[in-house]
């Protein structure tokens, strides 16, 4: 089922009603209906899953800090879940039905690649990966197993309404025809380099663990400080554990636009920032994309900026730096900008009177999706359909990751997206992967 008959499809069914086999109709709250599952990443991002959690029966539990492991037994009440410190191991337990990915963002694509070889649906918070060839490896196989599995990536804003309408006015012609899309995020983080070795690991935190695929780095308590929620910001700088903003709040903006595009992969990518750092990610950066015509709008370009970069306003009386994350989309009749929860619609252009849009009735309107994590567990317990599965998320941050490689090769690069391979420099080629430590493997 193609993106756009999905979008139709759920005006009939309703995306937040719980959607089951008939052979388990007998209460959404029956232990028949309940999902056996595996929460990895007890803390942070952790947390937010404890009330989707609460309703399912959650039978293991992973973290490499025993302190937070315990914490998360604690709140979700589960004495009888096994716990693990090692996430390979815990995937191997056979009774798990679906995994809730919540490690730091150089796991991501690895526990998410592992629970589809073990037939378990996945929820894997953003980034879907740190490079081209991860995000690729992991759409790969869900496409592979999309009639057995449900996925989602944890771009959660997306159950705000305002996706919907945003959607409905560039599909609508609200704007004209579409010719240039951005997004921005104005979040600054430097980081001078990496950490220093300073004392030794907390009891019962496994810093071997936590580094996983990612090459040796003595221990600092810099890499995970932070609050809950908000540690991601300690590590995710450093390219051997992040993409910087590019991967976080650029997945959570680049999906206002996204969702309203219907595009495939990039022909090209361009980029120009901050000097390249060989240790931490830039704070200032502009990436630019070629992306393809589809059958209802012709060949557009996408931008991203970041960390002070900025697109030109569309008049001199709109100051788009008022907006800290935001898109524009700009069209043959005008602009549409919009926050995460609001929009304003600018006709600005020759004959722009309006009279062209014709709005849909409210019978027509993209319905609610409800609850975001309830989606995918409804999906998984149904029809396995998700509003950002690996698919959908796995072409848009394949899309942004590969405008990083182009800023670490210094050129505009072109791009075959069937086969993952820029055609015109062999060093731009070689920075779609990365090498993993000895004993890691994002295909086991």
């Amino acid at each position: 089922m193609k993106r756009r008959q999905f979008l139709k499809s759920v005006a009939f069914t309703g995306a937040a009603g719980l959607i089951l086999p008939r052979t388990r109709l007998f209460g959404a709250d029956a232990p028949s209906n309940k999902l056996n599952m595996a929460l990895i990443g007890t803390w942070g991002r952790g947390e937010a899953h404890f009330g989707a959690l609460s309703q399912e029966n959650v039978v293991a539990l992973c973290d490499v800090n025993e302190e937070h492991l315990a914490y998360g037994a604690r709140k979700l009440n589960c004495p009888n879940a096994k716990q693990y410190v090692d996430w390979r191991k815990c995937l191997d337990q056979k009774d798990i039905d679906a995994v809730i990915c919540c490690t730091a963002d150089h796991t991501h694509a690895f526990v998410a690649n592992w629970s589809m070889n073990r037939g378990k649906h996945i929820y894997c918070e953003k980034p879907l990966g740190n490079t081209v060839e991860e995000v690729r490896v992991v759409r790969a196989n869900y496409l592979k197993n999309k009639n057995k599995l449900a996925t989602q990536v944890g771009t959660q804003r997306h159950e705000f309404d305002n996706f919907n309408r945003v959607r409905e006015l560039i599909l609508d012609g609200a704007i004209g025809d579409v010719t240039e899309v951005c997004a921005w995020g104005d979040r600054k983080l430097p980081r001078p380099g990496y950490l220093p070795a300073q004392g030794e690991p907390p009891k019962g935190f496994h810093w071997d663990l936590w580094l996983g695929p990612s090459p040796e780095h003595p221990w600092n308590p810099g890499y995970i400080a932070g609050g809950s929620g908000m540690n991601c910001l300690s590590w995710n700088m450093y390219w051997d554990f992040g993409t910087g903003q590019v991967g976080d709040m650029g997945s959570h903006t680049m999906d206002l636009a996204w969702n309203a595009l219907d595009a495939e992969l990039p022909t090209t990518a361009q980029a120009q920032g901050d000097p390249y750092h060989p240790e931490v990610t830039p704070v200032k950066l502009q990436m630019d994309f070629d992306i393809p015509a589809n059958d209802w709008r012709k060949a557009i370009r996408v931008s991203w900026y970041q960390g002070g970069a900025m697109p030109e306003n569309p008049s001199r009386y709109v100051d788009l730096k008022k907006i800290d994350h935001g898109v524009m989309f700009e069209g043959t009749k005008g602009f549409l900008v919009a926050d995460f929860q609001t929009r304003v619609l600018l006709p600005g252009r020759n004959q722009a009177d309006m009279t062209y849009y014709k709005a849909r009735p409210k019978s027509a309107l993209i319905p609610p999706m409800g609850n975001f994590q309830a989606q995918w567990i409804n999906a998984c317990k149904g029809n396995l359909k998700t509003s950002c599965d690996f698919d959908y998320g796995g072409k848009m941050i394949e899309m942004m990751l590969l405008g990083l490689v182009a800023y670490r090769a210094g050129r505009k690069i072109s791009y075959d997206g069937a086969k993952g391979k820029v055609t015109d420099s062999p060093e731009a080629d070689a920075l779609l992967r990365r090498t993993y430590r000895q004993g890691w493997t994002l295909n086991g």
